[in-house]
């Protein structure tokens, strides 16, 4: 079901089937194919397909030129950097089909990408997990963790705002935002 206050550009393609929730906004030469749920506030920029079985949470932001394959799922308020790449199969071959072999990639609540990084499948993105722009992600990356470079690594810790934390000698860190604490303990970043 698209609901009626969803906008869908006249250049854009919503397939049968696929369930787009209120006041999100499809733009120009998009495909939304079967199957796929798309929550509501989301923004799906121009040049972007989304593959049947993605799910999609409500106010997610996927700029242009991004491709979500089957096994995808972004959890609410992630977002997806321009021209950013899912994979999810780890071993792909033209004539060889592994459509029973797709590895699912979870992006948790708050996660963002950056523009051009790579995402191997099988991996979980944890919540309000930060990755660089041009980052090429092999293993999963722990909640407010930040991870630049190729392979990805860990280089900080980003607050839920998107400010990077910085811890004294207790392990906390406050957000200069929001001014929630943060705890970090055994490599593992709460908030208090």
């Amino acid at each position: 079901m698209i609901h009626p206050t969803c906008f869908i550009h006249s250049s854009s393609f919503a397939d049968e089937g696929c369930s787009i929730g209120a006041d999100s906004k499809i733009w120009h030469f998009s495909h939304i194919m079967s199957h796929v749920e798309i929550g509501e506030r989301c923004n799906i920029g121009q040049n972007v397909f989304i593959a049947s079985g993605v799910k999609v949470g409500n106010g997610v932001k996927i700029q242009n030129n991004v491709s979500l394959y089957t096994g995808v799922i972004c959890e609410d308020d992630v977002f997806l950097g321009p021209s950013m790449v899912f994979t999810n199969v780890m071993n792909p071959r033209a004539f060889v089909e592994r459509k029973t072999e797709y590895r699912p990639t979870v992006l948790k609540k708050g996660a963002s990408i950056g523009a051009n990084a790579t995402l191997v499948c099988g991996n979980e993105i944890g919540a309000y997990a930060f990755v660089a722009a041009g980052a090429v992600v092999t293993q999963p990356v722990p909640d407010y963790c930040m991870v630049a470079g190729v392979p990805a690594k860990p280089i900080g810790w980003m607050s839920r705002m998107g400010h990077k934390l910085q811890f004294n000698e207790h392990g906390e860190a406050t957000c200069p935002e929001s001014g929630e604490i943060y705890v970090l303990k055994n490599q593992q970043v709460t908030r208090k």
